[in-house]
């Protein structure tokens, strides 16, 4: 049986918390800056956590680490 490889696409996208959740990177800050307030930019940028119906899918291309 051969080994099963991580998509390294998806490893830089997505990143494991130490509780074992999936987190994600915030749409939303590449462009029109000036128009969000400082605080909207400022929450964004923490990310947040990866939808429930995906994270099975996102969790098999991770690889044995999650």
């Amino acid at each position: 049986m051969s080994k099963l490889k991580t998509r390294k696409t998806v490893a830089k996208r997505f990143k494991v918390t130490s509780t074992g959740k999936l987190m994600r990177r915030s749409t939303g800050l590449n462009h029109l800056m000036r128009k969000k307030t400082l605080d909207r930019r400022r929450r964004l940028l923490n990310g947040s956590e990866l939808f429930k119906g995906d994270e099975k899918r996102i969790g098999r291309m991770l690889g044995e680490g999650h």
